[in-house]
């Protein structure tokens, strides 16, 4: 008999070679299912995520889910058992027990990304772990112009660097975001689709800053969508301004449908 955890967390991946464990590789997934081996005394418990972040790349609200094969422990429990174990750069945040049914990634509705992009001349040695960095004026009433056009279902070959394993690539995106911060000089965009695909977002965030610069003109990605060509686009956006930011199990709130207006 086990008891299936649901669990949000975040970390600091800038010193983890992504989620996934990989041998003899620092990773979020490798730390947590160490901490559970541990704490059921050497059995093998696997950690599901929401998502596969990559190197450098971090989180606020990623969700894991596992199955605890000994005695139930309250969800408030198994926050500070987990949290007692991990290092510094991942916390635990949230907790329930969920039917055996629910799948991290299967039960997801959407998720939520945010990149950070940093338009100071010089690399800010603070900011260079957690945003990307372009030193180039921008126009932001163009990139908020061309996000538009990536609102809707969509094949999205175009925005998917080669490795990934979906053959499928058509995704609904539901909401799309260019900011400008003034105080911090960096751009924020926000990402809700129903599913990413591989380096999708940080390939969408090299694209829209191409337009804002003034390289690709403004109606330049329906275009790029209907190719299905990863060639139209070749640049990608720095991991360390990446942050996967909530994933959603209930449908995706009115406010943030973008796409049906």
């Amino acid at each position: 008999m086990t008891t299936r955890y649901k669990m949000t967390i975040a970390y600091d991946g800038h010193l983890f070679h992504g989620f996934q464990s990989q041998p003899h590789q620092r990773t979020v997934q490798g730390t947590v299912e160490g901490a559970l081996k541990k704490m059921t005394k050497g059995k093998n418990i696997i950690v599901e995520g929401s998502g596969r972040t990559d190197a450098g790349v971090h989180a606020l609200g990623q969700v894991i889910h596992f199955d605890y094969p000994d005695k139930e422990i309250p969800p408030a429990r198994m926050i500070c058992a987990l949290n007692s174990m991990m290092p510094l750069d991942i916390v635990f945040k949230e907790c329930e027990i969920v039917n055996s049914d629910f799948h991290v990634r299967y039960s997801a509705k959407g998720k939520w990304y945010r990149y950070y992009v940093s338009l100071d001349r010089f690399v800010d040695p603070f900011k260079r772990f957690y945003t990307g960095h372009y030193p180039y004026p921008v126009n932001i009433d163009k990139m908020k112009m061309a996000a538009r056009d990536l609102l809707g279902t969509h094949d999205f070959t175009s925005f998917a660097a080669s490795g990934g394993q979906i053959k499928n690539k058509v995704r609904t995106m539901y909401y799309v975001n260019v900011a400008k911060n003034e105080q911090s000089n960096e751009i924020v965009f926000d990402f809700i689709c129903s599913g990413f695909l591989y380096n999708m977002v940080r390939i969408l965030v090299a694209t829209l800053l191409e337009i804002g610069r003034g390289k690709r003109p403004v109606d330049d990605i329906p275009r790029v969508i209907m190719t299905k060509d990863r060639e139209q686009v070749r640049e990608t956006a720095q991991a360390s301004g990446l942050f996967l930011y909530h994933v959603f199990y209930e449908d995706v709130p009115e406010k943030y449908r973008l796409d049906r207006e």
